[in-house]
């Protein structure tokens, strides 16, 4: 099959398969994880599950973390390798966490590119946004601390919602993703997985203050990208924080940059020094979420397929962006705080500029799109 006979075959699917988007096919085990389902909590137009879970502790006026996961993937699975619960028992808040159907797209993916799944109050979109009400009424959580993050085509859904529904989180965080409103069709995606390209900050901006009447404070963004990703480009991460600058008109430059955990972090913060926009590279990294699991007693989430034990903690990080580690542990049975902040032993890791997640690398092998495509159609079934 050529690549155009590629493209065609995907456009004439119901529902692009996970593939496609960029996730593995391989699902987690759901583990112990607390997570219960609960059957009514909208019109649900989206057609998607709700989980959830709220620790028997909560904090006074607890936040809400909404945590989305990847192709394939469960949201119980999902859980169990990120640790989302355990520390949403650590710490007091409600999570919930969204899961897609296999009705709706062939390999559990999040619809992020499908047009009436990514606009307010339609399709899944209204769906997450349902669930969030529904939790945040039954929980009387603190409509000021609402958070959103997820994986891949998760981490793209994370975009959609920021974007469509800005006036309700605070904050969120985006793992492998890409930016919201630059697909709308199966060829507009491949482009964004494999290609990326580069659009200027105001371009990407605008797609957000498009999709709703928001004129108020945009929710600060954390960023996260394996460099070796091979699934979804790295200059997505560039992309994501480009359209972000623009909403909260920042500069280009970054106004800090160090190493955490031994990988690269960059900065941006408001004329009232509060970080609005960071972006972790995790070099040498491919796709998925890093994780630190060896030789941490204390660390949040099980290493699998597409959960890549790499050092930093990328759930506990960005519970802290959020703001919900400053408080003391609910559960004070818990490991006391320097002990669940793992730190990554220096070690080598590949040679690269911190900035160049941002762009393609200059001599880097071209990436074989209509091979990468069949395989894919191979993995899943599509073809023989």
């Amino acid at each position: 099959m050529s690549l155009a006979d590629n493209i065609e075959f995907f456009r004439n699917l119901p529902k692009m398969p996970g593939a496609l988007n960029g996730m593995g096919r391989q699902q987690l085990p759901v583990g112990d994880s607390p997570l219960e389902e609960i059957a009514e909590f909208g019109s649900n137009p989206g057609n998607l599950k709700m989980f959830a879970y709220a620790p028997d502790q909560l904090a006074p006026k607890p936040a809400m973390v909404v945590v989305l996961h990847g192709c394939t993937q469960t949201a119980a699975g999902y859980d169990v390798g990120t640790g989302w619960s355990r520390l949403a028992q650590r710490y007091g808040f409600v999570l919930v966490m969204p899961e897609q159907k296999r009705a709706n797209n062939s390999n559990t993916c999040f619809n992020w590119f499908a047009s009436d799944d990514i606009a307010r109050d339609s399709g899944e979109a209204l769906s997450i946004r349902q669930m969030v009400e529904h939790a945040a009424i039954a929980h009387g959580v603190d409509p000021t601390r609402i958070y959103i993050t997820g994986l891949s085509a998760g981490g793209a859904m994370t975009s959609v919602m920021l974007a469509t529904y800005p006036e309700v989180f605070a904050a969120g965080a985006i793992i492998a993703g890409l930016p919201y409103g630059i697909a709308h069709s199966t060829q507009e995606a491949l482009a964004g997985m494999y290609r990326a390209p580069s659009r200027s900050g105001q371009e990407l901006g605008d797609l957000v203050r498009k999709a709703s009447p928001h004129q108020g404070t945009w929710p600060r963004v954390s960023v996260w990208h394996g460099a070796a990703d091979r699934t979804v480009n790295p200059a997505n991460a560039g992309e994501i924080v480009k359209q972000w600058l623009d909403l909260h008109d920042l500069p280009d430059a970054p106004m800090s940059a160090a190493d955490v955990d031994g990988y690269p972090r960059e900065v941006w913060w408001n004329s009232e020094g509060q970080t609005v926009v960071e972006s972790y590279t995790i070099t040498g990294m491919a796709h998925g979420t890093p994780l630190a699991i060896a030789g941490h007693e204390d660390a949040y989430g099980t290493a699998s397929k597409f959960l890549l034990d790499v050092g930093i903690a990328s759930s506990w990080h960005i519970a802290q962006f959020f703001g919900l580690t400053k408080q003391m542990p609910i559960r004070t049975s818990a490991p006391d705080e320097s002990r669940s902040r793992p730190s990554r032993p220096q070690q080598a890791r590949v040679e690269q500029d911190r900035r160049s997640i941002r762009r393609d690398p200059p001599g880097r092998r071209a990436l074989d799109v209509s091979g990468t495509i069949t395989r894919a159609l191979k993995a899943t079934g599509l073809i023989k």
